[in-house]
């Protein structure tokens, strides 16, 4: 059979980006298929138009700090086109610098659906490909809450950054990490902003030490967390918006954050007609990220594995491997790290304790805290931690990191996870010093002073020294 092309690829996010590059640079003819812009959410309402949001957020939150401690009044950054450079950027990339990654691909920026087992239909017209790859994505969580059809303002990561200004109070539904991310950054931009979050705590499924750092920050800051509370309706009245709580409390806001996770969305890409199954949790797949269509691949978000920007990333270029190699590779034995881009910022990888203590896995806890710290303490940055999940004899199950920089230091802890490494591995590799990237350093050498406290290994550590020295 003669195909149109080598692989289409239905999804032009983060994955499929990912997909059509690194296949047409292969030599490959490649088809790639985006109903809205490529990018996809990542690059256009989720990863990088809300990174700098934060930082906007953040360049006004030093400033207001360093007024206080300053004898004249200092000129604020102004939030008022804070959405029109966000924009601004956002088309910059799109124009200049992500779409020539694509001149070998044939881009067709519209809604895409399967027709037979290899055979998609764009724009009315149908292709054929001898591997189809799906990278469709998410969309936002809105949750029934009566209503909230009618909420005047009601945003989510898609229209978000179509505002014109910062609202002047908003209220933000979830506690998870796009919650807890934009609550701070719409914060430090001049909202009055509360959190209603069902959980006792925001960040609920992160190390609980961990998010009550990310929590008391907020709090400090003025955010108003309203934990262990439900929204039971919602009434727009004028210009706002009256949120009633099953606490018996109210919130009153001009605008709402939906911010309740993330929903699948398969409807107009007639799955069935290619022999694919799916269900409310993702596209069913195997270890090698094959659908039930052999042909066909699901990565990134539909696939419901791991909601993260660089999974996708990193799923699509295993994938396309897989697809053209005899020897395949499973992509659940790659780790995933993760970081919530608050202030301070909280990264993981590898094993949580919990997940430790569910499979009765022996381990120990070892940590470097940013206040026993020098440097830290000289840059005024003493809040947080650098924490370990190990074996007894320093083999890395996982680790967490909550404060400055932790985005960056959790790289090194992944690799060591990935390559089953131990805390030694670590402690002999010199750690430039004095960045926040030592405590890592710290950590293994916690661990080695908690292992001399055995007095047979002092015994033994005194023989050897009188022996050979």
């Amino acid at each position: 059979m003669k195909f149109d092309y080598d692989i289409i690829c239905i999804g032009m996010g983060p994955a499929g980006m990912a997909v059509t590059a690194m296949g047409s640079e292969m030599g490959l003819k490649i088809m790639g298929a985006e109903k809205r812009k490529v990018g996809g959410e990542c690059l256009n309402c989720g990863c990088i138009p809300s990174k700098a949001l934060l930082r906007m957020g953040q360049m006004r939150h030093n400033t207001l700090i360093t007024e206080r401690f300053a004898l004249s009044k200092i000129d604020q950054p102004s939030v008022s086109g804070t959405f029109e450079k966000i924009r601004k950027d956002l088309k910059y990339i799109n124009d200049k610098k992500t779409m020539k990654m694509f001149e070998k691909v044939g881009l067709k920026l519209a809604t895409a659906k399967f027709v037979g087992p290899r055979t998609v239909e764009v724009d009315g017209k149908q292709y054929t490909a001898r591997k189809i790859f799906i990278a469709a994505g998410t969309k936002p969580t809105i949750l029934p809450i009566p209503g909230i059809e009618n909420v005047k303002n009601l945003l989510t990561n898609e229209n978000m950054f179509e505002l014109d200004e910062i609202p002047k109070s908003l209220a933000v539904l979830g506690g998870g990490a796009i919650a807890v991310e934009m609550a701070q950054g719409f914060s430090r931009l001049g909202s009055k902003v509360t959190v209603i979050q069902r959980s006792k705590n925001i960040l609920s499924k992160q190390d609980s030490a961990a998010a009550e750092v990310v929590e008391k920050a907020m709090t400090d800051e003025g955010i108003d967390l309203r934990t262990g509370t439900l929204a039971e309706k919602i009434e727009t009245k004028d210009d706002k918006n009256i949120i009633y709580l099953n606490n018996g409390t109210t919130v009153e806001v001009e605008s709402i954050l939906a911010a309740t996770g993330r929903t699948m969305n398969f409807d107009s890409l007639d799955l069935e007609k290619a022999g694919v199954e799916y269900d409310c949790s993702g596209i069913k797949i195997d270890k090698y990220l094959r659908t039930t269509n052999k042909n066909i691949y699901a990565v990134g978000d539909c696939n419901g594995k791991y909601l993260f920007s660089h999974a996708a990333m990193h799923q699509g270029m295993i994938a396309l491997m897989n697809c053209m190699m005899p020897i395949k590779m499973k992509f659940q034995k790659f780790v995933v790290p993760a970081t919530i881009f608050t202030e301070p910022q909280l990264s993981t990888v590898g094993m949580s304790e919990k997940e430790l203590k569910e499979k009765g896995t022996k381990y120990e806890v070892h940590q470097a805290n940013y206040a026993d710290y020098g440097a830290s303490i000289a840059e005024e940055i003493p809040e947080g931690f650098v924490k370990a999940f190990v074996s007894p004899f320093g083999k890395i199950y996982g680790a967490v990191i909550v404060g400055e920089g932790s985005g960056e230091m959790i790289n090194e802890w992944a690799l060591a996870v990935q390559k089953k490494m131990r805390l030694t591995d670590i402690m002999f590799l010199q750690h430039s010093f004095p960045t926040m990237g030592f405590l890592t350093k710290r950590v293994s050498e916690i661990w080695m002073m908690d292992k001399m406290k055995s007095q047979k290994l002092k015994t033994m550590c005194t023989k050897m020294f009188h022996i050979f020295s």
